[in-house]
C-alpha cells in the first residue's frame, strides 16, 4: 500500500510504499487495550510502604499491669489502633509488570498504526531536521502542517530537534525504537519521517 508523503505548503505529490501485513490490519481492541496497560503498570515504581507492628521501633514492654487499672488491657504502645503503632495491612514493594508475549506486542502494535492510518493521525514527512535548536522554527514547521498535539518519530533524533521540542508541552520526540504503544495512542497526530516508517515496517514484520 502507498501513503502520501507531506510537503509544508505543497499538496502531497510524492508517496511511499509500506507492507500491508503490517499497515493495514485490523484493529484488535482486547489485545490493544491489554498491551497498553501491561506498559502502564510496567512504568509503575512499586515502591510504597509501611511498617507492620512487627516492624515499628519500640514497644517490647507491657505499657501497664493486665488488670486494676481501669484502663482498657494492652501488650504493647506499636498496636495498630495506638498512635504512632504499625500499620494492619501495610503496603510492601511490589513489581506490578504483565507478561506480554513478543508477538503480542508486535501484533498490537501493527493494530495502533493501521488504525492511525484510517483514522488519518498519520502523517508522513521527509524529514524532520531543523537547522537551529529554536522552538520557534519548530513551531512554524508543525503550524503549516495544522498540528498541535503530536508525536514526531525520526529514524534519527538529533540535538536540534530535541531541544526546539523539549518546551512545547503538547509535543513529543522519539525515535523507532523508543516508540511504545501508549505514545501512539494518546497523541492526536503522530508525524513520522519515511526512513522511520520502513524502519517500523521491518520492525513489525
Amino acid at each position: 500500500m502507498d501513503l502520501n508523503v507531506v510537503v509544508p505548503g505543497k499538496k502531497a505529490a510524492k508517496k511511499v510504499s509500506v507492507p500491508q501485513e503490517v499497515f493495514a490490519c485490523d484493529f484488535n481492541e482486547t489485545l490493544v487495550h491489554q498491551v497498553v496497560v501491561a506498559h502502564m503498570a510496567g512504568a509503575r515504581a512499586g515502591t510504597k510502604a509501611q511498617k507492620t507492628r512487627s516492624e515499628v521501633r519500640g514497644g517490647g514492654k507491657k505499657p501497664w499491669r493486665q488488670k486494676g487499672t481501669g484502663s482498657a488491657r494492652a501488650g504493647t504502645i506499636r498496636s495498630p489502633i495506638w498512635q504512632g503503632g504499625g500499620v494492619v495491612f501495610a503496603a510492601k514493594p511490589r513489581d506490578y509488570s504483565q507478561k506480554v508475549n513478543k508477538k503480542m506486542y508486535r501484533v498490537a502494535l501493527r493494530s495502533i498504526v493501521s488504525e492511525l492510518i484510517r483514522q488519518d493521525r498519520l502523517m508522513v514527512v521527509e524529514s524532520l531536521e531543523i537547522k537551529s535548536p529554536k522552538t520557534k522554527e519548530l513551531n512554524e514547521l508543525l503550524m503549516s502542517l495544522g498540528l498541535n498535539k503530536v508525536l514526531l518519530v525520526s529514524d534519527n533524533v538529533d540535538q536540534n530537534l530535541y531541544l526546539a521540542a523539549r518546551n512545547l508541552p503538547n509535543v513529543a520526540v522519539s525515535d523507532v525504537i523508543g516508540l511504545d504503544p501508549v505514545r501512539l495512542v494518546k497523541h492526536e497526530k503522530i508525524l513520522v519521517t519515511v526512513e522511520a516508517l520502513k524502519q517500523i515496517g521491518e520492525k513489525l514484520q
